[in-house]
């Protein structure tokens, strides 16, 4: 009995050492499994899962409630081609159904919206708001994103760990800039732009729902317009965009109408404005102190000239980039709950004040006072 125990005994230990190397064996291939497992899913984790998307107050239309559909990863950033979560929604009462066409990664590094591509702090183009920035001294603040994969990625990287400490990528951009941005801004909500399609069979004349096609019956532009041909990564990059051309030859023929004005042979003054209250009389009760306060922080005022039974002043300054910033600052702003024009005004002619022209007020003439531009 004592040996049959034995040589149990010495059966059980070799069984026992002979599960070991197979119990390790297991272990090593299933480590070396899940290394393939995170080696095959390497791409996706770059892929983009959010929980609510970047929008501005147009694309979510005219209805203040909002219902949404998510669908992780349900297709590809038309600019950098990675999978992100789609959100579509209904714009409102009469909108149609949008949905995210960026990510938010992409729409983050433009300070856009990701249905419209528009900027979120201006609501103009990236067109626009870049070349706005260019012409004023701001080329700092523009955010060149890489077009490559490799460089996209690196990009993102530093845009994410920047996001996470509170800073930008980007310098900030000057009053002057800030101010024509402002001027410029459109950010009052154009709920058209979320209008159904059209509908092409009535195009065709095939269509017969009548008043329940959800599409519009109106008849499609000319399909040489370029307004018909829009493209989401040109929009994006700032390259062929036909809404920020149409913007900036609207802005241009207003520059050129301001230069028309000034035909009568009269130059700008120096550094000197001029500001009227909107509206007819009577006019509130303007003081040089409730001017200074107001226009002091652009620079130094030398002087301050009212006169307040036209609702209208001149204010000079030291500097002309003063006198610019103000401008571009101030015109439109309100001053005593009122609305008013500030621009350049005119530096009064050689002779003038000996021999005033016809149609000019005698008062402005013998004070020497600078006209409005």
């Amino acid at each position: 009995c004592y040996r049959h125990n034995q040589r149990r005994l010495i059966r059980l230990n070799t069984c026992t050492q002979k599960s070991i190397p197979e119990e390790s064996s297991s272990i090593h291939r299933s480590s070396t499994m899940s290394n393939y497992g995170i080696k095959r899913d390497d791409n996706k984790q770059k892929w983009e899962d959010t929980e609510f998307p970047l929008v501005c107050e147009t694309c979510l239309g005219d209805n203040p409630y909002v219902r949404m559909t998510k669908e992780a990863h349900g297709k590809k950033c038309q600019v950098c081609e990675t999978p992100f979560t789609v959100f579509a929604w209904q714009a409102g009462s009469k909108g149609r159904l949008k949905r995210v066409e960026i990510c938010k990664s992409c729409a983050q590094a433009k300070n856009v919206c990701q249905v419209c591509i528009y900027d979120l702090q201006y609501g103009l183009p990236v067109k626009v708001r870049d070349r706005v920035l260019k012409e004023h001294g701001s080329a700092g603040a523009i955010t060149a994103v890489p077009q490559s994969m490799a460089n996209r990625s690196w990009y993102t990287a530093q845009q994410e760990r920047a996001l996470a400490q509170g800073q930008t990528m980007v310098g900030e951009a000057n009053p002057l800039a800030v101010a024509k941005l402002e001027e410029m801004a459109n950010m009052a909500p154009r709920y058209e732009r979320n209008m159904a399609k059209l509908c092409s069979f009535f195009a065709r004349g095939e269509c017969n729902r009548g008043a329940n096609c959800p599409f519009r019956h109106e008849m499609p532009r000319d399909r040489n317009d370029p307004m018909s041909k829009q493209n989401t990564k040109d929009r994006f990059y700032g390259s062929s965009d036909p809404v920020a051309n149409k913007i900036l030859g609207r802005q241009r023929r207003k520059e050129e109408e301001v230069k028309q004005e000034d035909a009568d042979g009269y130059d700008k003054a120096r550094a000197t404005l001029y500001l009227r209250f909107q509206g007819d009389a009577p006019y509130p009760n303007l003081t040089e102190g409730d001017i200074r306060d107001k226009f002091y922080s652009f620079g130094e005022i030398v002087s301050v000239r009212i006169q307040a039974e036209k609702g209208q002043a001149f204010v000079e300054y030291t500097e002309p980039d003063a006198c610019e910033l103000a401008i571009a600052s101030m015109n439109r702003k309100e001053l005593l709950e009122r609305n008013m024009y500030v621009k350049w005004a005119r530096a009064p002619k050689r002779g003038e004040a000996a021999a005033p022209k016809r149609g000019e007020e005698e008062s402005s003439s013998q004070n020497n006072v600078p006209k409005v531009v």
